[in-house]
């Protein structure tokens, strides 16, 4: 388990991200820009539905870390099968 301090440094990287990646979304939304650059990888306006699924990935990622963060612990899933004896 990571501590107090590596919990806060992911979460503000996760949140940095995340605002990036809705500055190119909004930006490429508005017709203002044709592409946008987020670090070394460039987005043009025909991949706003693959920056959608980034957006929606972060925001579950900074909701784990926060959780973490808060003393949580992560979801699981369990499946039950019913049968019929």
């Amino acid at each position: 388990m990571a501590n107090h301090t590596m919990i806060q440094e992911r979460l503000a990287f996760k949140r940095k991200a995340l605002e990036q990646a809705r500055e190119a979304y909004l930006a490429l939304l508005s017709g203002g820009v044709k592409s946008y650059a987020i670090g070394s990888r460039n987005v043009t306006r025909l991949d706003l539905p693959q920056l959608e699924q980034t957006i929606a990935k972060l925001e579950k990622e900074v909701d784990l870390i926060e959780r973490e963060q808060a003393g949580g612990k992560p979801r699981r899933a369990v499946g039950v099968v019913p049968r019929d004896w």
